[in-house]
């Protein structure tokens, strides 16, 4: 019985001590030894029109590596105070065949999140995402955007979903094998392949291919509030003459 009780008390203050450590982990204490770059990753969440999942989308930079996702208990903390997030393992899943990344999550409580990756000696962070999977979830629809394919230089333009307070809208242009083509935010509610008049932000890497008549391609339209959550997400199939 005294071995059993030693033993007991030993197990209790390990586990008090792991516990210890895991509450001491935080956003603001991750990365000691490096320098953080706040608000340098391009990222948001969209609630999955598949299951209950939210799909948090990232830009991994060309030589970015050690992808982490870290969160709040609920979205009532401040989201600017590091020490309200604690990491958590998600796997990092691919989308368009690794030109963009994605944690795969389920949550029962809406709440903030941070992406962050390393890129040389320095780690960099997204800006905090608002989870909104409860009270906004994404609104999946196409009858929105419009197709003007009468050129090689289709022009793409599209109106706001149920939701007001849209901010800025993400673009891609695919195979349908979804290998992107180009990938740009605009304010503006219209994109032309590939004129860069209205682009706010490209993460396009290279001059995008001239497209193929007759050759089906994908658009892909993500439209972001302010804090990061994907209001309504679109997607049409076209071809261009």
């Amino acid at each position: 019985m005294k071995r059993f009780g030693v033993l007991f008390l030993m197990a209790n203050i390990l586990s008090c001590s792991t516990d210890s450590l895991a509450e001491q982990l935080t956003l603001s204490n991750s990365f000691t030894n490096q320098q953080v770059v706040q608000e340098n990753v391009i990222a948001c969440a969209a609630s999955s029109d598949e299951d209950e999942s939210i799909n948090v989308f990232f830009y991994p930079r060309n030589g970015a590596t050690n992808f982490q996702y870290f969160e709040t208990a609920d979205a009532s903390v401040d989201k600017d105070n590091f020490d309200n997030y604690i990491p958590v393992i998600v796997p990092v899943r691919d989308v368009f065949n690794g030109y963009l990344k994605k944690f795969e999550i389920f949550s029962e409580t809406e709440k903030w999140i941070i992406v962050s990756f390393d890129e040389g000696l320095k780690t960099h962070l997204s800006a905090p995402i608002r989870l909104k999977h409860l009270t906004k979830p994404t609104e999946y629809i196409s009858e929105n955007v419009s197709i003007d394919a009468s050129t090689k230089m289709p022009v793409f333009s599209w109106q706001n979903g149920r939701y007001a307070d849209t901010e800025i809208y993400f673009q891609v242009i695919s195979s349908i094998y979804n290998n992107l083509l180009s990938g740009t935010y605009t304010y503006e509610k219209q994109f032309q392949y590939y004129n860069l008049d209205l682009v706010v932000l490209n993460i396009t890497t290279s001059t995008p291919p001239e497209l193929t008549s007759n050759l089906p391609y994908k658009f892909s339209l993500l439209g972001v509030s302010e804090d990061n959550w994907v209001n309504f997400f679109s997607e049409k199939i076209f071809t261009v003459n």
